[in-house]
């Protein structure tokens, strides 16, 4: 991505944080505004968010306590594209991680069982990622502009991460008698702290 964009990008997101923070708001809680309560590994919004323009689509879920990741992380948004619509096939793309207070931190890619995606090796994927733009009301444009904004502003680390995945999964050596994108052993196949 050229640095005019990504650094538009990094603009972006900090606008949106900036915002919100006005009103003492954060991207976290303004995904989770409509929830009466929250439950762990529940889609938030419950029919995910998806724009039927661009054919991107997320939603958040939160960890349990004991979760390894849930000291430093809340929860995380999949992200999604579906090129061909609504009723076409999807591909995640990345996952972002936020903590309690709805601050970035970390990127990282999933093995297929964990989101049940259509698969597609990690070129095809990367292609995808600029279709990522979500302008949608709900539950927040604020929310929609800065997922949007992350995955253009970390577009060459996602691009990275998405190689590893496939050199992960390439050299994942599963039980025998299970294919590896459908290895529970396996789960996170890449992933970058920020």
């Amino acid at each position: 991505m050229m640095s005019e964009a990504r650094e538009q990008a990094r603009r972006e997101i900090a606008f949106c944080e900036s915002v919100l923070a006005k009103g003492g708001l954060s991207v976290l809680t303004e995904t989770l505004r409509d929830a009466s309560d929250l439950s762990t590994w529940t889609h938030y919004p419950k029919d995910d968010v998806f724009d039927p323009q661009t054919g991107a689509q997320w939603f958040y879920h939160s960890h349990p306590a004991d979760d390894p990741d849930g000291a430093t992380e809340h929860g995380h948004f999949h992200c999604f594209v579906r090129p061909d619509g609504a009723d076409g096939p999807i591909h995640h793309l990345i996952a972002v991680g936020v903590d309690p207070y709805g601050k970035l931190v970390r990127l990282f890619t999933v093995n297929q069982w964990v989101v049940g995606d259509d698969w597609l090796d990690a070129e095809p994927t990367i292609a995808l990622l600029d279709k990522f733009d979500v302008h949608m009301p709900r539950p927040s444009y604020l929310v929609n502009r800065w997922l949007t904004a992350v995955l253009a502003a970390h577009e060459d680390e996602i691009a990275n991460l998405i190689r590893e995945r496939d050199r992960t999964l390439n050299a994942h050596k599963p039980a025998t008698g299970v294919q590896v994108r459908e290895d529970r052993a396996l789960e996170v196949t890449s992933e970058l702290r920020l």
